[in-house]
């Protein structure tokens, strides 16, 4: 089935927020799952991955603010994003691949599942 996003929304510099991604099919199947995002007039960035394993990889942009997770009972992938700046504003989207996770962030890119996206907006 579809991957799909929500849990985006408008939000201060400083605050969290949970996006979801309805990933059944893929969670529960090993797949490696993963979040990009493009923000205005940027180009996408490949922001964390989960693996098979649950090994987490984040870009150097995110880390120690935010975390991803997957549910596999529930088939859902999450990413918790905690200490928001305005730099995050970006539309954020779910991807799924059959192989392993790559170390380089930038491999999520090419994941050739994905969904429609959850616009997330920083500012004051």
């Amino acid at each position: 089935g579809p991957l799909v996003e929500s849990g985006g929304g408008s939000v201060q510099p400083g605050g969290s927020l949970t996006l979801s991604c309805a990933a059944s099919g893929y969670v529960d199947r090993g797949y490696c799952m993963a979040w990009f995002r493009q923000g205005p007039g940027k180009e996408r960035e490949g922001v964390a991955s989960v693996d098979n394993d649950n090994t987490k990889l984040y870009a150097d942009s995110v880390k120690g603010r935010f975390t991803i997770s997957r549910d596999i009972a529930k088939g859902t992938l999450y990413l918790y994003m905690n200490n928001l700046k305005p730099e995050d504003t970006a539309m954020y989207y779910c991807a799924a691949s059959a192989y392993l996770c790559d170390e380089d962030v930038r491999s999520i890119l090419n994941f050739p599942a994905r969904g429609h996206g959850t616009q997330v907006t920083v500012s004051s």
